[in-house]
């Protein structure tokens, strides 16, 4: 008995064993089909590449009335925006990087959900997945002559929107089916030239979150059961932090002039956002710390606004933690500074409205180092660093600072995460048809190293 068991358990085990190795064979094979193409799902092994940009996505349709000429999809005969935004896009899919940061300004001109999905969404739509975006102005302002929409369709198309559940009728017998978009009109909000109607964006999402509640002006809702009542105005607050590697990341909103309590230090919404950053930085212990935003502290193109004074509370925050790098966008040139220790000088009035600006002494061992890549797509800027006098103190710190930039092409920068440091890599995709002579390509690139916080645990030295 025991031998004619001892005859049927060997076949049997040795199927089994066949049977596993089959098994593993077929699985071994269809994870080397799904390893043909892994990004951008697959694990990161080694260190994680961030693509880099902002400024990108052209207006499509016709020109708003009172708009900058040629800043539309079609632009003019010499200049096409929709390719270099195509252009810049298919940069960002041939690196095949872990994320996406994008430094604002999205999509132009007023960051309309229509707009993102007509424009914006057709290139660099590719890579949703595995973006991490910040606002800029042109989501949140009225900017020219396009009625802006105080972030609703960039919290829309990143956070996705409030949904009808029932079927009704609304004013004038249309049937709002189901399912549809829920739409609300908002008026008087600052700065938003009129009035909008735009879908109500979920609470939280990959934008961050945006809170239904707490926003300035009044709103009704535009369709659904509750159509011609009164809605709630939402506000956007957008930040968020992640972790990416071994780095430590920080997308902020800086577009202050709509929210409650403007772009004042004591303003509640940038009270509120100033100290989740003091407690986000507490709470970090990288050894490698980065943030963006839009409107940059120091501006290269000399167009340093209310914002980007503002902004300098965080420089200063950062700098205390040990942060590394900021990035922003909205000068629509690539800038690479050197890195510095900030300070405040109460006796600039350069900018109208606001007394005093933000400066840096050179810093190579503690200061945070700033990249400016507002290279997506949209009409290009000049760099300036000639000063124009002694008070001209944003060129005056360009010519002293800068190290590297350029107004003349679009392209997107590749900042490889090392545990000790980073490398960047700016590469042109396309140059700016206006320029006739010159370089035909531009690169920047090089390696530095993280110096570490007070809070962030040593790092050590990468395995790959």
């Amino acid at each position: 008995m025991k031998t004619i068991q001892g005859r049927f358990q060997a076949p049997v085990l040795m199927g089994a064993a066949l049977w596993m190795l089959a098994f593993a064979a077929g699985a071994s094979a269809q994870n080397q089909s799904f390893n043909n193409n892994t990004w951008p799902y697959a694990t990161t092994v080694g260190s994680p590449v961030l693509a880099v940009v902002g400024d990108v996505a052209c207006q499509p349709g016709e020109e708003e009335t009172g708009e900058k000429a040629g800043e539309n999809c079609a632009g003019d005969a010499a200049q096409n925006l929709y390719a270099s935004q195509a252009a810049t896009a298919n940069q960002i899919k041939n690196m095949k990087p872990a994320g996406v940061a994008l430094l604002g300004d999205e999509q132009y001109q007023v960051g309309q959900y229509s707009d993102f999905e007509s424009s914006y969404d057709l290139t660099y739509g590719a890579f949703k997945f595995i973006t991490r975006p910040a606002p800029g102005n042109h989501e949140f302002y009225t900017e020219h002559g396009a009625i802006g929409v105080a972030g609703y369709g960039y919290f829309s198309y990143f956070n996705g929107v409030q949904q009808i559940t029932t079927t009704s009728s609304t004013a004038g017998g249309i049937v709002t089916p189901a399912g549809s978009a829920v739409m609300a009109t908002v008026s008087g909000n600052p700065d938003t030239g009129g009035t909008f109607t735009q879908p109500v964006p979920n609470s939280d999402g990959q934008a961050g979150h945006f809170d239904q509640t707490g926003g300035l002006g009044t709103a009704v809702y535009a369709n659904g059961p509750a159509a011609g009542t009164t809605a709630p105005v939402g506000v956007g607050n957008g930040w968020y932090s992640y972790n990416l590697g071994s780095w430590h990341l920080i997308s902020l909103n800086i577009e202050c002039e709509t929210q409650p309590g403007g772009c004042s230090n004591s303003g509640s919404w940038f009270a509120a956002e100033t100290e989740w950053l003091k407690n986000d930085l507490a709470a970090n212990h990288s050894f490698c710390t980065l943030a963006y935003w839009h409107q940059p502290t120091f501006s290269a193109a000399d167009s340093l606004t209310e914002e980007g004074i503002t902004a300098g509370t965080w420089w200063q925050l950062l700098y205390d933690a040990g942060a590394d790098l900021v990035l922003n966008g909205h000068d629509h040139l690539y800038a690479r500074y050197a890195p510095v220790k900030p300070y405040f000088v109460s006796s600039d009035t350069s900018v109208a409205g606001v007394t005093g600006t933000w400066l840096g002494t050179p810093d190579p061992q503690n200061g945070i180092r700033e990249f400016i890549v507002g290279t997506g797509g949209e009409t290009l800027d000049t760099v300036d660093a000639t000063p124009t006098s002694t008070t001209d103190y944003d060129a005056i710190f360009n010519q002293q600072n800068l190290q590297a930039a350029t107004g003349e092409f679009w392209g997107v920068m590749s900042l490889t995460l090392n545990p000790n440091g980073y490398a960047w890599d700016y590469e042109s995709a396309l140059k700016d048809p206006a320029q006739t002579t010159g370089p035909s390509s531009y690169s920047d690139k090089g390696v530095a190293t993280c110096h570490g916080g007070p809070n962030g645990f040593a790092s050590l030295p990468s395995p790959f």
